[in-house]
């Protein structure tokens, strides 16, 4: 990941990588801005024939001239500036679709332990706040630099053609500006790091409030949400604020040095205008040009704020995109798989754990046999079920699927073999048959759909809604009940039609009706498939070929129901509470 401290240049020019493939309509915006920077000196230069010859020498056709040059010179810095602010804002809106796309990119191959580590809403706040705060820096502060670069040489040089010593007085506060730029930049760096972690406080509270929303009415947590979003808000306040002052005392105090230096080079051209060393139209050129020189200094200094702001923002952002994608150094292909899977002394870690979630396990699975993983939470059975698609990584031993050690295969290749079925069944705001047919399998069409559908036992409840598999079913399935969810992810499933199924305690949140509906279905979608049950409610696996006991993360007793039960230790055990709580 990328260090914090990177500097400012390495930054600032993999930030401009990204303006590179749009280097057409960034020149289109540099040159129009170029030429409104040329233009600039054009007016103070105007004053000195315009006093000197039309007022003065009373020259009657060059009077008439002076109102045709001004609108021309204004009508194409007009001009010129339209179109180079329209093409920088082209390539600023570019530039931020492209880094969101590159982060969604990386956000969705990473690794799912990198989920486990950062909250949902600070990766959310640096795709939505972080990444618009590179635009300036990106864009803007590049115009700027040109412009105002350009603005200050062209008033700078007309300055030394009318009066070469009061322009040398006025660079003396060149060193002085620089200085205070400096500070100010180091300041504004690190309060919009404070910022950006801020705001991803802000949206993951927003999240939880949202997604949570029915235990904060149940359990009365509206006040204390309330007051974990106003702490996180004035947070955000008071970084801003930090950054306002930082950016608020750098403008006046730059233009407080700018006036001293005025002040003297007025009181100097008083003397020389007295001695007749210059002429009405040329002090008064002079003092135009050196004003106008204030608003571009004041320009390309506050451009350190949207410099730092940017830059902060890009640390963040290019630090997204440097985190390692999950591993997939496995080259073999395996088409479609028999299902034999094989646990080789398999012992995992969780990060900063000391205890192992799976300890020394060893199974082999034939072909087509289901196998049952019992035990208390915590036993380690759906861990060692995620190591299987490799979500997770062994932290010893090995699985091996045909043969294969999962690790030689190529990630696209294993998870092809494998279909997931969890309680907390995943889905997206989108039509039931996007759903059903998601992903790789989102060419299959409509017959194919209602017979996965079908055999789920889905296809009643979904002709009942009212755009049948084109409706949509709200953020994650909101609008369905959980026995409907369910049947959406193993119609899924079917679709997919792997030949290794992983059943997460499928049942376990559904009442009588529903279970019976899912179970049948699981029934249909197990028939001639290797599976892996995991269950709390045993009645569910008393006909899995195998069971096996788990606890801490060990195999503590293997067997199918009927021997388990006549063995009379821990499995009998569990059966015998869960049927006595029944009862």
């Amino acid at each position: 990941m990328m260090h914090e401290s990177m500097d400012s240049l390495t930054l600032y020019r993999r930030l401009m990588k990204y303006v590179m493939p749009h280097w057409k309509a960034f020149l289109v915006s540099v040159f129009c801005i170029a030429i409104v920077a040329a233009t600039e000196p054009a007016l103070p230069a105007l004053m000195k024939p315009m006093l000197d010859t039309g007022f003065v020498g009373k020259d009657q056709s060059f009077i008439r001239m002076i109102p045709f040059l001004i609108v021309l010179l204004f009508l194409v810095r007009g001009s010129a500036n339209f179109v180079g602010a329209y093409a920088i804002n082209w390539v600023g809106n570019k530039l931020v679709m492209d880094l969101r796309v590159d982060m969604f990119g990386k956000l969705i191959r990473l690794p799912t332990a990198y989920f486990d580590d950062h909250v949902s809403g600070n990766l959310i706040s640096k795709l939505t706040f972080d990444v618009t705060q590179v635009t300036h820096a990106a864009t803007n502060v590049v115009l700027i630099s040109v412009k105002d670069t350009l603005t200050i040489a062209g008033l700078l040089g007309w300055l030394f053609y009318l009066n070469w010593t009061l322009t040398l007085v006025s660079l003396i506060m060149v060193p002085f500006i620089a200085f205070v730029i400096r500070v100010v930049s180091k300041r504004l760096r690190q309060t919009s790091r404070d910022t950006q972690h801020a705001m991803g406080e802000i949206t993951q509270v927003l999240e939880e409030g949202i997604e949570c929303n029915p235990v904060v009415k149940l359990y009365g947590g509206q006040e204390y949400e309330k007051k974990r979003f106003f702490d996180s808000a004035n947070r955000v306040r008071r970084f801003n604020m930090k950054q306002s002052a930082a950016a608020a005392a750098n403008v006046p105090i730059v233009q407080l040095i700018a006036a001293i230096s005025l002040a003297i080079i007025v009181y100097l051209a008083t003397l020389q205008s007295n001695a007749d060393k210059t002429t009405v139209g040329g002090f008064v050129s002079f003092i135009m040009a050196m004003l106008m020189l204030t608003a571009p200094m004041k320009r390309l200094t506050g451009m350190s704020e949207y410099l730092q702001k940017g830059l902060a923002a890009a640390e963040s952002i290019f630090g997204l995109i440097d985190e390692q994608s999950e591993p997939d150094e496995g080259k073999e292909v395996l088409d479609r798989a028999k299902g034999e899977l094989v646990f080789e002394d398999v012992s995992f870690f969780y990060s900063g754990e000391s205890r192992p979630a799976v300890d020394h396990f060893d199974l082999a699975v034939s072909s087509g046999e289901t196998i049952a993983l019992v035990g208390s939470s915590g036993s380690g059975k759906s861990t060692l079920a995620s190591l299987v698609p490799r979500f997770y990584h062994p932290s010893n031993g090995r699985i091996l699927l045909d043969g294969h050690d999962i690790r030689d295969l190529s990630l696209e290749s294993l998870r092809d073999n494998i279909a997931f079925v969890s309680q907390s069944v995943m889905l997206f705001n989108d039509t039931v048959a996007a759903n059903i047919a998601y992903g790789k399998m989102g060419h299959a069409g409509i017959p194919e759909i209602e017979a996965a559908a079908r055999a789920a036992h889905a296809l009643d409840f979904i002709h009942e809604m009212p755009q049948g598999m084109d409706t949509l079913i709200g953020e994650n399935g909101v609008k369905l009940s959980g026995g409907q969810r369910q049947r959406l992810g193993i119609a899924r499933a079917i679709l997919k039609n792997s030949p290794v199924l992983i059943l997460d305690e499928a049942t376990s949140a559904l009442d009588s009706e529903s279970e019976r509906h899912v179970q049948a279905a699981l029934e249909t979608l197990m028939k001639g498939r290797t599976t892996i049950v995991i269950a709390h409610r045993l009645s569910t696996i008393e006909h899995a070929d195998r069971i096996v006991v788990m606890q801490k993360g060990k195999i503590m007793e293997v067997g199918n129901h009927e021997e388990l039960l006549k063995k009379g230790e821990i499995y009998a055990n569990l059966y015998r509470i869960q049927y006595d709580s029944q009862s």
